[in-house]
This record gives C-alpha cells, sequence and structure tokens, in this order.
C-alpha cells in the first residue's frame, strides 16, 4: 500500500462506519471540527481523539498502515505540540495538536468507509440549495474529489523526491526537498486547472455571451 493512501482511498468493508450514510459522517466531522475550536480545551480534544481513535478501530482499520499515511503530518503535529508548550504549556498545546489529530484521523476514517462518488453526491445535494446565491454544488463537489486525491499525489511526490535526495547525500537540504517539490505541486494545479477549464468548468457567463 502506497503511504498516504489513507487519506483518499476507500477501502471496503462491511463495518458499522461503512454502512452508516455519508451524509451522517460528514455532518458528524463538521459538528467536531466546530466543537474543538469554540470549546479550545484539553480535556475535550483528549476525549474527541480518543472517540475518533475508537472509530479508527470500528472500522478495522491498520493502525501499523494508518500511521505510515501520516507520519509526515505526525512529525508537523509534533513539532507544533513542541512550539505550543514552549509558547502557552502543555495544555495548550494540548488542546491544538490533540484537535487536529482527532480531525485527521476522522478524515482518514471518512475517506476509508466512504465511496468518494457517494461523498459527492451528498455534498452537491447538500449546496443545492446555494445555487440560487450564485454556489455551483457541481464546482464544489468536483473540487472536494480534487482535494482527496491532490493529498495522496502530494505525499507520493514528497516521498519520491525524498528517496531522490537521499541518493544524492542530501537527505538534510530542505533546498533539495521543497524546491522540486514545489515545482511539482504548482505544475500538477496547473494542469488541474486547464483540465478544468477545458471542460468549462469556472468559466463566468458575461453578458452577450453563449
Amino acid at each position: 500500500m502506497s503511504q498516504l493512501n489513507l487519506l483518499g482511498l476507500y477501502q471496503p468493508n462491511a463495518t458499522l462506519l461503512h454502512r452508516i450514510s455519508p451524509g451522517i459522517k460528514l455532518t458528524t466531522i463538521m459538528v467536531l471540527s466546530i466543537a474543538i475550536v469554540v470549546v479550545r480545551e484539553a480535556w475535550f480534544s483528549v476525549v474527541a481523539l480518543a472517540v475518533v481513535c475508537g472509530a479508527v478501530g470500528l472500522a478495522q482499520m491498520s493502525w501499523w498502515a494508518l500511521f505510515r499515511s501520516i507520519r509526515i503530518l505526525a512529525i508537523g503535529l509534533a513539532l507544533l505540540a513542541a512550539f505550543h508548550w514552549w509558547q502557552n504549556g502543555p495544555e495548550h498545546a494540548i488542546a491544538v495538536v490533540g484537535g487536529l489529530a482527532a480531525l485527521i484521523l476522522a478524515s482518514a476514517v471518512l475517506t476509508a468507509t466512504t465511496p468518494i462518488d457517494q461523498m459527492l453526491d451528498t455534498i452537491t445535494r447538500a449546496l443545492e440549495p446555494l445555487r440560487r446565491f450564485g454556489v455551483n454544488p457541481d464546482a464544489v463537489g468536483l473540487a472536494f474529489s480534487l482535494l482527496l486525491r491532490f493529498i495522496p499525489d502530494i505525499g507520493e511526490r514528497a516521498f519520491e523526491i525524498r528517496d531522490a535526495a537521499r541518493a544524492r547525500g542530501l537527505d538534510r537540504s530542505v533546498r533539495a526537498h521543497m524546491t522540486p517539490l514545489t515545482i511539482r505541486v504548482v505544475a500538477h494545479a496547473l494542469s488541474v486547472g486547464e483540465a478544468l477549464q477545458a471542460r468549462g468548468i469556472g468559466e463566468d457567463e458575461r453578458p452577450g455571451q453563449r
């Protein structure tokens, strides 16, 4: 299994979480996100993280594969925790990093237990009432789909660049990692934009144009 794929790959199974409707799961993550931001307490982040860890077990996801898939994010969270611990103390660090970790794991559970097409259909239907205000539900759904596919792609490219830098003895060079990664990410984003434009997505209708 390629690394970071757990953040964008459906894993078929017959667990309870697989049978729950995408709308309920998306709503749960939305409520969890708002609660973490509003409460901002260490105890709440710990409880949220424990509940999400229980969901990982309920979905029968491999902990080892999950760790491998998010280890870059885990390193970033560890550095963030150290910074907040130093600046504001342990409780603040736990509140911030624990909440972020809970949301990351919740997103992994969502994508592992929900087919992308069902998720996009749910999002599109939920946004349909906003069409009268100028929101394009189809475009939002497509953007969400591209995001889910883009995250694993960035991870794969990062690991390829890391291996190439290590082979040249530049594994500790930030420039050797970030420069090619930035170029590849921008190139990929441009190609996606061109593909969307070719399909007529994102083009504004102007008066007098057909």
